[in-house]
């Protein structure tokens, strides 16, 4: 039994706050790839955040940076998103030590 999208779900979706939903069944098809890549695109975001971050704040430090406020804020976005991938790895982790722990 093949699981519909959620039409609420794809009108929010172009709005920038979810990513995009996919076809379930191109996901099925996919197999583990689909999450792999979703784990490896959120990994290169969050570096691309960290990177803006540090940029700002050396110009922060430098004196080069006129709006302390986009600082703040890519520092913040960049903390926020590293917690979130690493709660996402806890998770993972302690899936995949439940899926060992069973019997066959």
């Amino acid at each position: 039994m093949a699981i519909g999208a959620i039409p609420m779900l794809q009108s929010v979706a172009g709005t920038g706050y979810l990513p995009s939903v996919q076809n379930t069944q191109n996901t099925q098809a996919a197999g583990g790839a689909g999450f792999g890549s979703a784990l490896a695109g959120a990994v290169d975001n969050l570096q691309a955040l960290q990177s803006t971050s540090n940029t700002l704040a050396v110009q922060a430090v430098t004196g080069n940076l006129n709006d302390i406020h986009s600082a703040t804020i890519a520092s913040t976005r960049a903390q926020v998103t590293l917690e979130l991938v690493a709660a996402v790895r806890n998770k993972g982790v302690d899936a995949f030590n439940e899926i060992m722990r069973m019997q066959a």
